[in-house]
């Protein structure tokens, strides 16, 4: 008598046990369907056979061309996340354990590099059909954007220390060479730090407004070159801490920091220097953002922006959506493309765009050395109160995001601005 070979099972690793009361759609997978599942499996594997990848099932079974190793544990629930949820359910199953990949960034930027033909062609037009709407409450008025920020930024100082270097800056470093080396990071801030206030001519005297403060970097090597610098926040926790690191440097003289909307600053300003915050904006109130650098910047004055930016057709496809950093990250917010930062400019202000400079490949090694650290770090992100749900969310939302920019999806860029004096 003989019996077929039976496929080798593999052990599951014991999935995290998410807190129904702090991660509901984490918890457990949505009911979809037996003909929901089946019709995401015949999408989703028709997508992956195609693909550099090796997407491993629970019975064996593979998918894809090879490549960086994706092992799904849980096949069905899976696919019901991902039929229920889409690419928020995708994040979700990572988040629940019901998949993995030993090089996680490998994998996402597979999947990132070919994120406008993942979804075929008939589906992508019925995108409005299917795409989870944004919700009205993270609309970035006044009073949502305060929410939406202290959502990210009031974690815990303590959080974000553990994996920034010393000058806790949480933007694209501008490094010398690749792979970039941890211990030079702080420096390569420096130098990111360095280019935009030479961009923005900021020296003795200069009356510097920055449009969202972080842990208050900026604001101090402003200061360090004779600036006095008004710089605006939503977070409680930054403005605190980036007060006392203003004292602590003997700069408190110099630097002014206010719990502040853009749209509630006045005066008028030498420069005006905004690190990645146009991307918290909202498509909504781009005009709003970028009438408020014309209005407070002077005549002759030089405004320079870092954004990250994404290509114009994928912004637009999105622009409506809600997205999985939406609604675990980035509340709220939506990152635009070179083409709506300009037309923007244009049509909503006297500004005019006089440089941009493109420096992706530089955001990526950043975020390398963010990851690398917040994993080392794992314990201590523990200790704070964070829970195994929370680290896989943070360590998919690192890897995500370096693997937008390790494929080219998206992109960071330094603008200047200017603003023409008044002819005599």
């Amino acid at each position: 008598m003989t019996t077929a070979p039976l496929r080798p099972t593999r052990h599951r690793p014991a999935a995290p046990r998410a807190d129904p009361h702090r991660w509901p759609d984490v918890a457990a997978p949505p009911g979809a369907s037996w003909p929901v599942r089946a019709v995401t499996a015949s999408v989703l594997g028709r997508a992956l056979r195609r693909l550099p990848l090796r997407v491993r099932l629970a019975d064996g079974a593979t998918l894809g061309r090879g490549g960086p190793l994706v092992d799904v544990h849980d096949p069905k629930a899976f696919y019901a996340r991902v039929g229920g949820r889409g690419l928020i359910g995708f994040g979700e199953s990572y988040m629940a354990g019901e998949w993995d990949a030993p090089d996680l960034v490998g994998a996402l930027t597979v999947l990132a590099s070919h994120a406008a033909d993942l979804v075929p062609a008939p589906l992508q037009r019925l995108r409005g059909v299917w795409a989870v709407r944004q919700p009205a409450r993270q609309r970035n008025t006044p009073e949502g954007a305060r929410d939406n920020i202290s959502r990210h930024y009031d974690l815990s100082n303590d959080l974000f220390s553990l994996f920034l270097d010393e000058t806790l800056t949480y933007s694209s470093a501008v490094f010398r060479g690749f792979p970039a080396d941890r211990s030079l990071l702080a420096a390569a801030q420096h130098r990111k730090i360095d280019r935009l206030l030479d961009l923005a001519d900021v020296r003795e005297g200069t009356e510097l407004l920055e449009i969202g403060t972080g842990w208050g970097e900026l604001a101090l090597r402003a200061a360090a070159r004779g600036a006095r610098v008004t710089s605006l926040t939503l977070s409680r926790e930054q403005r605190e801490l980036a007060l006392r690191r203003a004292a602590d440097a003997g700069l408190a003289d110099r630097v002014r920091v206010d719990l502040c909307d853009y749209r509630e600053a006045r005066g008028t300003y030498d420069a005006v220097v905004s690190v990645e915050m146009v991307e918290a904006v909202g498509a909504e109130f781009w005009p709003d953002y970028f009438r408020t650098l014309d209005a407070r910047l002077a005549p002759g004055g030089r405004a320079a922006l870092q954004a990250i930016t994404m290509p114009h057709d994928r912004m637009l496809a999105a622009r409506d959506t809600h997205t999985w950093i939406q609604k675990y990250v980035f509340p709220g917010g939506l990152i635009p493309s070179t083409r709506a930062i300009e037309e923007t400019v244009r049509d909503h202000t006297r500004l005019t765009v006089t440089a941009r400079d493109a420096f992706g490949a530089h955001y990526a090694e950043t975020l390398r050395l963010w990851r690398e650290r917040f994993t080392e770090r794992a314990d201590d992100v523990a200790a704070l109160g964070f829970d195994e749900t929370f680290r896989r969310l943070w360590t998919f939302y690192l890897a995500y995001s370096e693997a937008g920019f390790r494929s080219g999806y998206l992109d960071v860029q330094q603008y200047l601005l200017t603003k023409e004096a008044p002819t005599p």
